[in-house]
């Protein structure tokens, strides 16, 4: 992190204050997005607007405030907690620190998702960690008519994802508790989940401080999580009901392994954007 030494140029015009973020060490992009957010943009308010309106005054108020969001973003906290809001699969959602910030990866389990349950009207689903409600209320919007669970144990993060589903005017059910242990006596065709997966002492994890620690990490391997719904899961699926799991990209095997010896067949895996083996999926046959 640079020294914190350079002050604002006291000529308040977006050129000063963007040149100031790119001498403390924050990417352009970044440093444009969090000028965006602090002017209250608009629809009309774009990057293209900012680079045309370079001269344009901003106020004390605003010079202040883009200091402290530039500062707290050069110690990564997730660019999204800083603005407030994250695009996912399309929607719009508030994330804030009581949540982790959804992944673009994340969005290939969704994808996986409404492959499987595209032939079926009224499917039953189940977000296991919902978080933000990221997952389970993309699925919704892409599939009105299915009845979509999102359950998390943590109640300051089902506070979030009923924020989003009202914002989003989209309707699911909220369930609070373990994994699947709040939603006996239901039966799904589908139960999703993007578990904690990373070990705990994994050398990353100091870049990832500013999210909740609970929501990442699992067990020595980065593991117990994605066990534990894997021997779950089967009591709450329907006959050739599917388990689809995001996990890390070196874990595949593993995962696809014990989905295996719990009885799923058709055990499969997909990549994410990146070309990473991000998720596993396997169907039970009851």
């Amino acid at each position: 992190m640079k020294s914190d030494t350079h002050e604002i140029n006291p000529y308040r015009s977006i050129e000063a204050a963007l040149l100031w973020a790119k001498t403390q060490g924050l990417e352009p992009l970044e440093a444009e997005l969090l000028l965006l957010h602090v002017t209250k943009h608009t629809k009309e308010r774009s990057r293209t607007w900012l680079r045309t309106h370079l001269s344009d005054q901003l106020s004390a108020s605003e010079l202040i405030q883009y200091r402290d969001l530039c500062i707290r973003r050069i110690d990564q906290q997730p660019l999204a907690y800083l603005t407030g809001t994250r695009e996912f699969y399309g929607l719009k959602l508030h994330v804030d620190n009581r949540v982790l910030d959804p992944r673009p990866d994340t969005e290939t389990l969704v994808d996986w998702a409404l492959d499987a349950m595209h032939h079926i009207p009224l499917p039953v689903v189940a977000d296991l960690g919902t978080g933000s409600g990221a997952i389970a209320l993309a699925i919704k919007h892409n599939h009105p008519t299915a009845q979509v669970f999102a359950i998390d144990k943590c109640v300051d993060a089902l506070a979030v994802a009923k924020r989003n589903a009202l914002q989003l005017q989209l309707t699911i059910s909220f369930l609070q508790g373990s994994w699947l242990e709040p939603l006996t006596p239901y039966r799904c065709h589908l139960i999703v989940s993007n578990p904690p997966y990373i070990a705990e002492n994994d050398p990353h994890l100091p870049a990832l401080r500013h999210e909740p620690l609970k929501a990442l990490t699992s067990g020595k391997d980065g593991l117990d999580d994605i066990r534990a719904l894997i021997l779950q899961a089967p009591d709450f699926l329907i006959e050739s009901g599917q388990l689809l799991l995001e996990h890390g990209f070196d874990q595949s095997d593993t995962v696809q392994q014990l989905m295996q010896q719990r009885g799923f067949i058709e055990v499969v895996s997909r990549t994410d954007i990146h070309g990473h083996v991000r998720c596993t999926g396997g169907t039970w046959l009851g």
